[in-house]
């Protein structure tokens, strides 16, 4: 295997070289955020999004600096490791991972920002589209939710969790319940729920994910005359729904084939599928 290599800081390294120590606020309290994003065609998909999420989770957690890490600054950076990593005309999965440096304890010494870039081939989907995800419910704990939920956070104890669960029992993807025991998010996506001709989404005040594809997805429906509600979704509509889909920005679009014993429909998940493939933002000068 050819040596792959991440981007730390500025400098490119080896990805096996040790970077952090034990007094790493990383390690010891999960004190960042990170992005992971779709690199195609030379260029991160919906680029401007996810730095507008970068730079407001960056914000909310008192980080100094984060204006730094613009478009310019994420492309260049991906595109510099495209090229040592050999995968330049390839399409990747790139992660941009903040943290804060330095030490203290629960209060830390600096607010200023270190970084970690990866970028990694892009693995092939789970499902393709004649076989969706089949999937289950996660039930074991639950997602508080608050202010920070939406963020997406190094700290990930209730995925790993359902993480375990989902590879226990060979699900493709499972279902996270929020305290209150409404749906939340999926373990790696936002969720879509079609039920009589409404498309239905946990609202960010459910403790979800502020998902770039969430985002793009709900732009998408309003162009076409879909309408979309972000609404407290209890687990029972599973039992009645039409279609349900999880996107994400590296896989995009995956309809969810069957719960249990309920089997679904994939049209309105197509079009979404299909409308995603060329789906652009005007710029405006």
């Amino acid at each position: 295997m050819p040596i792959q290599y991440i981007n730390y800081n500025g400098t490119i390294v080896p990805e096996d070289m040790s970077i952090l120590t034990a007094d790493s606020r990383a390690f010891r309290y999960g004190d960042g955020l990170f992005e992971t994003m779709l690199w195609r065609d030379g260029d991160v998909r919906f680029l401007d999004f996810h730095v507008e999420r970068l730079q407001e989770s960056m914000k909310m957690l008192h980080f100094e600096d984060y204006e730094k890490f613009d478009g310019f600054f994420i492309r260049q950076k991906i595109e510099e490791l495209s090229r040592k990593n050999n995968m330049v005309g390839q399409t990747g999965r790139a992660r941009f991972i903040v943290f804060r440096t330095g030490g203290g304890l629960y209060g830390p010494e600096s607010n200023k920002p270190s970084f970690i870039i990866q970028l990694d081939r892009k693995p092939e989907s789970l499902r393709d589209k004649k076989l969706g995800l089949i999937i289950d419910v996660y039930t074991e704990y639950k997602k508080a939710y608050n202010e920070l939920s939406k963020i997406k956070s190094n700290n990930a104890l209730i995925y790993v969790m359902a993480g375990l669960y989902r590879k226990k029992f060979a699900f493709d993807e499972v279902l996270i319940l929020n305290q209150q025991g409404n749906l939340c998010e999926a373990l790696a996506s936002n969720i879509f729920v079609y039920y009589d001709k409404v498309l239905y989404t946990p609202a960010l005040t459910e403790g979800c994910i502020n998902g770039v594809m969430r985002r793009v997805i709900m732009d998408i429906a309003q162009s076409e005359g879909i309408e979309v509600v972000e609404a407290e979704i209890k687990p029972e509509i599973l039992k009645v729904a039409d279609e349900i889909f999880c996107t994400n920005a590296v896989e995009g679009v995956q309809w969810v084939m069957g719960y249990k014993q309920k089997r679904y429909f994939n049209k309105i998940s197509r079009i979404f599928q299909e409308k995603l493939r060329n789906w652009t933002y005007e710029v405006e000068e």
